[in-house]
């Protein structure tokens, strides 16, 4: 019998407050904008679209700590030149923690390394490592000048919602026009442990990744502004 045919026969009146009251608002919600420029400044696009698609590393980052412990398992964190690491921390200081921020000890730290642009595409984000064809940075052929990323130093707060975003610009200085058709962003990680001598570099780890629903075009001496926004409802 199926599990629907099962919940159909139970004779038990539904109590009102799982019916629909106009606070089925999602908790959580992701937008990526994108803003084009032409060589002279001027705003020639706007494109925005609902961002959705954490990877496997995010997932993996996300786990609670209560999950290593209670299970013994490991969760295998890949980065974008196809390497791994293993990732179970713990209560205790001498496991592999993520500490952030980390600048002791001659350790690479754990922070934010930007928001890259690709000329790919994937169908599985979830599994994805790294862009499907990465638009390196450079004034050559195919290439865009990538800016720094920003990240405000407090969080946007409007009525009920509180907000955050990241945002990076990039530049076309390659002679031609340049498609971006994907973006993810990218954080280098790093495993404390004790002694911080058998830390572990995990190296660089896409954590998000999106498909752009069209291409976007930025002609030569053009620039493209990216904002990730990540917003939270009660």
């Amino acid at each position: 019998m199926m599990v629907s045919e099962c919940i159909k026969d139970i004779n038990v009146k539904m109590p009102e407050d799982v019916y629909d009251n106009r606070k089925d608002v999602p908790t959580f919600n992701a937008y990526l904008t994108i803003i084009v420029k032409d060589s002279n400044g001027k705003v020639i696009q706007v494109h925005r679209q609902r961002s959705h698609s954490p990877t496997a590393n995010f997932i993996g980052l996300l786990l609670p700590q209560i999950y290593f412990i209670i299970t013994n398992n490991s969760y295998t964190l890949t980065n974008t030149l196809g390497g791994t690491c293993s990732y179970k921390p713990s209560f205790t200081n001498a496991t592999n923690n993520i500490a952030y921020p980390n600048s002791g000890g001659g350790n690479y730290p754990t922070y934010l390394v930007g928001i890259q642009v690709g000329s790919g595409q994937q169908s599985n984000p979830y599994n994805a490592f790294t862009l499907a064809a990465p638009i390196a940075n450079g004034t050559g052929a195919g290439q865009l000048i990538y800016g720094y990323p920003s990240v405000p130093g407090g969080v946007a707060v409007s009525g009920n919602s509180v907000s955050f975003y990241i945002t990076q610009a990039f530049n076309n200085q390659s002679g031609n026009t340049i498609n971006i058709t994907e973006v993810g962003v990218i954080v280098q990680v790093q495993l404390v442990n004790q002694p911080a001598s058998s830390s572990t570099n995990c190296g660089q780890l896409l954590v998000w990744y999106d498909v752009l629903s069209s291409s976007i075009s930025v002609s030569n001496g053009g620039s493209v502004t990216i904002y990730y926004t990540f917003t939270v409802n009660p």
